[in-house]
């Protein structure tokens, strides 16, 4: 399947291709057709005029897929329409900064989660159809910064986002299903913050907020106070059961007058509170010698004992076998989690079975009715409704609205102890590869919301504003990177 309209972020273009100055027509080729597009025939060989098998497999397969996302779309009754497509068809492609309209792999250590690998742009690349990462043990550390293992991670930060509707991927995960150690992952993150890039990310990642109060301070506390009580006990055991060491939200609904924000301004005066929030297609675990995936949100700030509201009907389960559970791990100091646990198909394996299997979430931004449905295998797997991330007077903070970021994708194949505590280095095979066979992205036909920078929620110009920030993973913290924090009324010296 073809996109029927692709998006090149890194440019900043309008969503609408008319307004590009392209004349983007059905029947013209467009440069990178060859890339996104599968097969392209040639209209002067027999080939073109025959059906072969793998014709009726891919039409047997794509009436699946419609059949599959009618019965996922079953929150709205608009019409889908495919606003993005990689099916990662042309083998040899590279992600160099530079190389690919879509992607860029980075070259940094993912310090923030303590990682056993550096990410290396040589570990990601296409190849049998598919997007391929490659995690492997170095000869000599000395020769890769001093770390023992190489992988790879690629983005479409500032390139492609969206905001709202279905996203959906097709991966083979790396390695055996019932030997721990790696961490792979699809996920997607809001522009304002970039994956790797700490400086650009304090502050803003994992939030997901509107309001002015005491959720947008440091450890979600009242200046030079211990209050209120529920985030200062019941917390995080390993950190003194404080909730939060989050810095505060940096570019806060409180943010003074005059000072550096990306806007937009309500008509009061004041701002738009903006972030970056995480959803998370999968990150993959293995439990008890078997495969799952933690199908999760990140969330900030906190409710007290990073308990979400769930009384009746904030979360739902569609599998009620024990194969899916709400997940035991609720956040730390530095975020809270929402996930569901799911058993996975075991054949979905590099080294168990070779299939692939599809993963996704479908979301609606916002609050009320809006929500987040996490698919696995193919299959819904379990929702969290707004009403789960309502207010919580316990510690003071209001809702948290479903992320109204536009969203960029994120993938990549991890190793850390920080996710996995007992890695089993014995057994695990190296090289190993995580294969991505494709990534689509689906909107509601009314409500087609695409681009980096949106008119409600930009973020172009602050990004230009801040670049090292975004682009010299060096820079760990705002501090560090030479800026000052923006005031924010609510604190010990307010707007002076």
């Amino acid at each position: 399947m073809s996109s029927t309209s692709s998006y090149g972020g890194q440019y900043s273009l309008s969503p609408s291709p008319a307004q590009w100055g392209t004349p983007f027509l059905m029947h013209e080729q467009e440069p990178d057709d060859s890339i996104h597009n599968p097969d392209q025939l040639d209209p002067r060989s027999e080939k073109s005029r025959k059906i072969s098998m793998r014709g009726v497999q891919n039409m047997g397969c794509l009436t699946i897929l419609v059949l599959g996302l009618l019965m996922l779309f079953w929150q709205t009754d608009d019409e889908l329409v495919l606003v993005f497509s990689d099916e990662f068809n042309e083998d040899g492609r590279t992600f160099y900064p530079g190389d690919d309209p879509f992607w860029e792999a980075v070259d940094l250590h993912y310090w923030g989660t303590n990682d056993l690998e550096w990410y290396d742009p040589s570990q990601a690349t296409t190849s049998n159809g598919s997007l391929q990462i490659t995690i492997e043990r170095v000869a000599d550390p000395a020769d890769n910064h001093n770390l023992s293992y190489k992988s790879g991670m690629v983005q479409t930060w500032n390139k492609f986002c969206f905001t709202g509707g279905l996203i959906e991927t097709s991966v083979r995960l790396p390695g055996s299903n019932s030997i721990g150690g790696f961490w792979p992952a699809v996920w997607t993150m809001g522009n304002l913050g970039r994956a790797g890039f700490g400086a650009s990310a304090e502050g803003n990642w994992p939030y997901t907020y509107e309001e002015c109060d005491v959720g947008t301070l440091p450890n979600q506390t009242y200046p030079g106070t211990m209050t209120p009580l529920a985030a200062v006990t019941n917390g995080d055991q390993y950190n003194n059961d404080m909730l939060s060491f989050l810095p505060g939200q940096k570019l806060s609904a409180c943010t003074c007058p005059g000072e550096s924000h990306p806007g937009p301004m309500k008509s009061d005066g004041s701002y738009v509170g903006r972030a970056s929030p995480e959803i998370d297609i999968i990150e993959a675990t293995i439990h008890d010698g078997v495969g799952y995936v933690s199908l999760s949100g990140q969330w900030a700030p906190y409710n007290a004992e990073y308990a979400i509201f769930n009384t009746s009907g904030q979360v739902e389960f569609f599998d009620t076998s024990d194969k899916i559970h709400y997940n035991d791990y609720v956040g730390g100091v530095l975020q809270q989690t929402t996930s569901g646990l799911a058993q996975t198909n075991q054949n979905a394996y590099e080294l168990n079975g070779g299939q692939f299997a599809v993963y996704g979430f479908e979301y609606k931004p916002g609050y009320d009715d809006a929500y987040i449905t996490w698919i696995n295998d193919n299959k819904k797997a379990w929702t969290i409704y707004a009403t789960a991330m309502i207010e919580d007077p316990r510690t003071e903070i209001s809702a948290r609205p479903m992320s109204l970021e536009p969203m960029y994708i994120i993938a990549n194949l991890g190793f850390s102890t920080n996710f996995v505590a007992n890695i089993e280095f014995e057994l695990l095979t190296f090289p190993a590869k995580m294969s991505v066979d494709w990534i689509r992205v689906y909107q509601p036909k009314g409500s087609i919301k695409i681009g980096c920078d949106p008119v409600d929620h930009p973020t172009a110009a602050y990004i230009e504003t801040y670049k090292e920030a975004y682009t010299n993973a060096n820079h760990t913290t705002w501090a560090q990177y030479g800026q000052p924090w923006p005031k924010n009324r609510l604190s010990a010296t307010g707007c002076n």
